[in-house]
């Protein structure tokens, strides 16, 4: 699933292609909204909301897409050779004069009134890239239970928005503890820290498709464990590993954990 980042790169190329401009070709396949037509409306913005994106029209209506897993917009020169998968994988069409937005196997993808976007997206937390982000409110939903694992906490949207399972490796080790560490034993002002640097990573990352939380250029060094298993932790050298539902590769990474044991204290899988 993409972190907040990734959409918020999406969001912003969404926008730049249709913002300010007026549809000439709307094309919803999914059956709910296949009779839906938005031709002749002009798009008035494109907003991330954490892992979900909001494409608002005049007169009132917003596009609500979530990418989970497979799901991806992409963008086109008028003209230019659609790619990014057969044509029955496609679910929207949204093209001005200029430029084509292509949703490919969005999982997610609704027609709401703007004024009821709360009831898609309202029970998100704080979004670590949007004008809402509240570091207090953040640290307060993250411990409210005690009990829960640090990883799972991390991935509740309801706690705060944006992070996804790289972002959630990545922190459980910059804090050096495993993601499987109830919440309510990290040491005293790290849940603070775990927030802050949450939000500095994902605003360092937004403006770049190679993410990184190291400070190493090296193309192979760009995250401390996430994808890097079997393989030397860059700070101790002992090998990454990871747990997930299933150790089969062609499996959905959807709740996969990798963490190094030399570098990380607490539980492990």
């Amino acid at each position: 699933m993409p972190e907040g980042d990734t959409v918020w790169r999406t969001a912003r190329s969404l926008h730049t292609a249709l913002a300010g401009r007026v549809l000439i070709r709307s094309d919803l396949r999914v059956p709910r909204f296949a009779t839906a037509d938005l031709t002749g409306r002009s798009v008035l913005d494109v907003t991330p909301r954490g892992k979900h994106l909001l494409t608002r029209f005049d007169g009132g209506l917003t596009l609500h897409s979530h990418l989970r897993m497979e799901g991806a917009w992409r963008v086109f020169a008028t003209g230019e050779r659609w790619s990014g998968g057969p044509a029955h994988e496609i679910r929207a069409i949204l093209a001005n004069a200029e430029h084509t937005a292509i949703g490919y196997r969005l999982p997610v993808l609704e027609l709401i009134r703007t004024a009821e976007e709360e009831n898609a997206v309202g029970h998100l937390g704080p979004d670590l890239l949007g004008p809402d982000w509240d570091p207090a409110e953040a640290v307060r939903r993250l411990t409210a239970d005690p009990a829960r694992p640090l990883g799972e906490a991390l991935l509740d949207q309801r706690n705060l928005a944006g992070i996804g399972n790289v972002y959630k490796s990545e922190l459980a080790f910059l804090a050096a503890v495993t993601p499987w560490l109830p919440v309510g034993e990290l040491p005293p002002g790290i849940p603070e820290r775990l927030v802050a640097t949450a939000h500095r990573l994902l605003e360092a990352n937004k403006d770049r498709p190679d993410r990184r939380t190291t400070t190493t250029r090296h193309p192979a060094h760009h995250l401390y464990v996430y994808g890097r298993e079997h393989r030397p932790c860059l700070r101790c050298g002992t090998e990454v590993r990871r747990a997930g539902p299933t150790a089969h590769r062609s499996a959905p990474d959807d709740r996969v954990s990798y963490w190094c044991p030399g570098c990380q204290k607490g539980p492990t899988a």
